[in-house]
């Protein structure tokens, strides 16, 4: 079920770029499916508007941290989907954006969790 607007979760900048470089490490997509696959893995927490994930495909593209190509949709021939697949400075850029997501995320627990000092 979705999540109503005021239920849903903004994104810290900079999120929706290492969730895309990371659904692409599974292989080439199109922005639907990269869409979809952050939904789905996310139990519908995190749904990508068009709005901020073509910028953001546009913004990785421009970096060369991904790559697109046109390319025929399946059995339809007549219908072509933009697909996305991540390059090797993109899978660089990956492993630093998750060594800093989680010194991020260890920080902020520290501060929300504290640990009791004895």
């Amino acid at each position: 079920m979705p999540k109503e607007p005021q239920d849903r979760l903004e994104l810290l900048q900079g999120t929706l770029d290492m969730l895309i470089l990371r659904t692409l490490l599974f292989g080439p997509a199109h922005g639907h499916q990269i869409a979809k696959h952050i939904q789905r893995t996310t139990d519908e927490v995190l749904q990508v508007e068009h709005g901020s994930l073509y910028p953001a495909l546009h913004r990785l593209e421009r970096k060369g941290w991904i790559a697109a190509k046109w390319e025929a949709a399946g059995k339809d021939l007549k219908r072509e989907f933009k697909y996305y697949r991540l390059t090797a400075a993109g899978k660089r850029q990956l492993l630093a954006e998750e060594s800093k997501w989680k010194q991020l995320t260890g920080a902020i627990a520290r501060i929300m969790w504290p640990v009791e000092e004895q």
